[in-house]
């Protein structure tokens, strides 16, 4: 996939912006304006404590190892998942959606009251500041593909436990495996605390790039947050640029 987006109209960049609440200057006279374009390289996909072996990279996108579970057979592990004790209150599993070739992964915290219902991650008002979010940097929700820590939704949407955490981690490392995504974008603390092993704030961790199975990672706000917080979309923006440069 490419990031065709990165030469969105720009009447419809500044629409979408508009509506993250971000307000963008423009000269009297057009000057022509180009983010600041850092280079990475990934490094190679190497799955720890999985039970998932994976190739390391070449340099060029490849079909997932014939060894790791395939998208149908992870779609009824995860449906059929009775490792936890949110099994019990779930409506129905949160599998993620999405192209299974983006470059692009994003993954949130777990779901909530409308995802648990419609079966989707990133619904509601949370989804479409999200949309929004993605549309800004050039990317239609279905070319990115979409998932969570926890595959089911916490009672009354409390943070998820260590052990579901743990019990839902290799379902999000076979989804990684067999993407192969360019970046991961973490969105909230709950993501980034699960993927980075940390327990630093979200101010603190955005901003810097970070690594994930050999993956660039770039933690930034969720769009929750962002909803309630509307005065920190502008660093928001900031994290969606860093992404766009990774991909460039």
């Amino acid at each position: 996939m490419s990031t065709t987006g990165c030469t969105l109209p720009e009447v419809l960049r500044r629409y979408y912006l508009d509506t993250m609440g971000i307000r963008v200057w423009q000269q009297r006279e057009p000057a022509a304006v180009q983010p600041d374009v850092h280079s990475a390289h990934a490094g190679a996909r190497m799955m720890d404590s999985t039970g998932i072996d994976a190739a390391p990279a070449t340099g060029q996108r490849s079909v997932a190892d014939d060894r790791a579970p395939d998208w149908q057979r992870l779609e009824q592990a995860v449906a059929s998942c009775t490792k936890c004790e949110l099994h019990r209150s779930r409506t129905q599993t949160v599998f993620g959606t999405g192209d299974r070739h983006a470059e692009l992964l994003i993954i949130g915290e777990a779901p909530g009251r409308d995802e648990d219902l419609q079966g989707e991650p990133f619904v509601g008002r949370a989804g479409q500041l999200l949309n929004a979010m993605l549309l800004a940097i050039g990317f239609r929700r279905e070319q990115v593909y979409i998932a969570n820590i926890l595959k089911c939704r916490p009672p009354n949407n409390r943070d998820p436990g260590v052990e579901e955490a743990a019990a839902c981690n290799p379902f999000l490392q076979a989804q990684i495996e067999l993407i192969q995504p360019r970046v991961i974008l973490a969105l909230g603390r709950i993501a980034a605390h699960n993927l980075l092993n940390t327990d630093e704030k979200v101010g603190a961790l955005r901003a810097r790039q970070h690594s994930y199975a050999g993956v660039p990672l770039i933690v930034s706000y969720h769009p929750a947050y962002l909803l309630r917080s509307p005065l920190e979309k502008r660093k928001a923006w900031q994290d969606l640029k860093a992404v766009m440069a990774l991909l460039k």
